[in-house]
């Protein structure tokens, strides 16, 4: 009986110390903001980055371009419709990559004011991560970085941003070559850039756009990929391109078979004289400056 009387006072004190203070309702949660719905994040363009992210929110770090840094972002889009669908990033050759690709493409050309191809400058697309596009996240970023050269593809750390760097007499522009051969010079091993006052044998005139066909049949047919890389060389030195066969042969770098996959379609074109070396620009030469051997 004791220990009933007990129970029953001491649920009494309990129920007794429910009752909310004056001037409250007792609701504790009525009055809080509700929580805002889950956002994944977007990067900023006009960004530059110390290292490769992957596209992870957990590695971005944009900093500030004007510090030593290896890449930059210039440009952020968003991938809608059916290049939006699926359950993971646009993987090469997709139609989501191309789509970007296509775009990171064109904003690059009016950002570095000329076409990326035309210098030391390297082009590629990011997208979120895994985790990032289950989340909902649909951006790509349209990366550019500088390298060391046409044949070493190596980043090179930069101090300052890229926009307009491809302008006018640009250091990252391609002028003038001198091209590596093998032993038996009848293989290109590399292009050295050189002034074009100094003695070469080889000038970059410009970037033909290859047929859109199948990467196969692309390598399969370079006499038309020489054809289009002659007609630029003489429309570059202007000379006939009836005979250009007699003044200038051709060097021509190709995409390779990802970047095709993605979209690229640009072949660097160079000019090409043999038995005797150049020591000015051929642009606008003529017929003096490139005559027919």
């Amino acid at each position: 009986m004791r220990r009933i009387a007990l129970c029953a006072t001491l649920v009494a004190l309990a129920l007794a110390g429910c009752a909310p203070p004056g001037g409250t309702d007792g609701d504790l949660v009525d009055d809080w903001a509700p929580i805002a719905a889950a956002t994944g994040f977007t990067p900023e363009a006009g960004t530059c980055h110390r290292a490769e992210t992957g596209g992870y929110r957990s590695t971005y770090a944009p900093y500030p371009c004007d510090e030593s840094h290896l890449t930059e972002t210039l440009h952020v889009g968003t991938l809608s419709g059916a290049d939006a669908a699926g359950s993971r990033p646009p993987t090469s050759g997709s139609d989501g990559m191309r789509a970007a690709y296509a775009t990171c493409h064109r904003e690059a050309n009016e950002a570095l004011g000329a076409d990326w191809r035309s210098g030391r400058i390297d082009l590629y697309v990011m997208f979120p991560s895994p985790a990032g596009w289950r989340g909902g996240s649909r951006w790509f970023r349209c990366e550019v970085y500088e390298v060391r050269s046409l044949d070493d593809l190596e980043t090179v750390p930069r101090s300052a941003s890229l926009v307009g760097a491809l302008k006018g007499d640009s250091p990252l522009r391609h002028t003038c070559f001198e091209p590596k051969t093998d032993d038996d010079d009848d293989v290109l091993t590399g292009m050295t850039a050189v002034s074009c006052t100094s003695r070469h044998h080889a000038e970059f005139v410009g970037v033909w756009t290859a047929p859109d066909t199948d990467y196969a049949t692309f390598k399969r047919n370079d006499r038309k990929t020489g054809d289009g890389c002659s007609a630029l060389i003489a429309e570059y030195a202007g000379v006939p391109r009836g005979d250009l066969k007699y003044r200038s042969g051709w060097i021509y770098y190709e995409p390779a078979e990802e970047q095709w996959r993605n979209g690229e379609r640009g072949v660097r074109c160079f000019l090409y004289v043999n038995g005797r070396s150049l020591t000015r620009s051929m642009k606008g030469a003529g017929k003096a400056g490139l005559p027919a051997n």
